[in-house]
């Protein structure tokens, strides 16, 4: 047996990336419900035979997180197959790349509204679901960008500082029902974002040669990512709540090193 036998899980940004990895790992290690949550249909129909596959019973959620009432709906829609929820895992996220002087107040909005605003009514919701059936676990994916900054990404860092605050609360406040709350923040990352961020070629350098900003001198997989949730999800770390989990190769315990010249 699996260490999520008989578990249900909902997953958002779940049609690709770290959410569609983490998806399978669950199914793969008995969980009974996923609901996969997506914006992109095609990414979720392409997603769920492979859960299908690894012994779980897929549900497609076709639904933009960057609206509050989708983000209730989503999660109305999985509770209505069944009351009982064991993990959430929060994962969908919306970037751009623009310097904090010229960003649009539309572009802020946009950005909390995805990568914060509903991590909030998502984890609201199922906490107070999960009160009802005896706890459960709330994870939220952040990045090593909530402990610095990276120029550009002002609403991006920002949102994911919030979500390390936003997993504290829930954890100290939930800690009496029963319900650990958790973030995983990845470093760089070899995902589709990546791939739209800086192009297929240069990934494609990255992959082959390695990548040295970071120590282990390589960009993180997406089964890096999954594994972490799994740990949090399981068992194994059941006295772990209000943590920020980072999975990096090393690149934010570095400092730099003395120039040679």
């Amino acid at each position: 047996m699996g260490r999520f036998e008989g578990k249900n899980v909902f997953v958002t940004g779940a049609g690709s990336g770290f959410g569609r990895r983490t998806a399978q790992r669950f199914a793969e290690e008995g969980a009974h419900h996923v609901y996969l949550v997506d914006y992109n249909q095609q990414r979720l129909d392409e997603t769920a035979p492979s859960i299908e596959a690894r012994g779980a019973t897929p549900h497609k959620i076709c639904l933009d997180m960057g609206n509050m009432d989708n983000c209730e709906e989503a999660m109305g829609r999985a509770l209505a197959m069944d009351p009982k929820l064991d993990v959430l895992v929060a994962n969908a996220g919306a970037w751009m790349d623009e310097q904090f002087i010229n960003l649009k107040t539309s572009d802020w909005r946009r950005i909390m509204s995805v990568n914060l605003d509903a991590y909030f009514v998502l984890a609201r919701e199922a906490a107070n679901a999960m009160k009802k059936t005896g706890g459960g676990v709330i994870l939220f994916t952040s990045s090593i960008v909530a402990l610095g900054h990276g120029r550009g990404f002002t609403a991006y860092c920002v949102s994911k500082a919030a979500l390390v605050s936003l997993a504290r609360a829930i954890a100290v406040e939930c800690a009496p029902y029963g319900i650990r709350a958790n973030c995983v923040s990845p470093g760089p990352a070899d995902t589709q974002q990546s791939v739209d961020l800086v192009g297929e070629q240069l990934m494609d350098k990255w992959r082959e040669q390695g990548f040295p900003a970071v120590p282990a001198n390589r960009l993180a997989d997406d089964i890096d990512i999954a594994e972490a949730f799994l740990y949090l999800a399981s068992d194994a770390a059941k006295y772990v709540s209000g943590i920020n989990l980072i999975v990096d190769g090393a690149l934010t315990a570095q400092t730099y090193d003395v120039p040679e010249s």
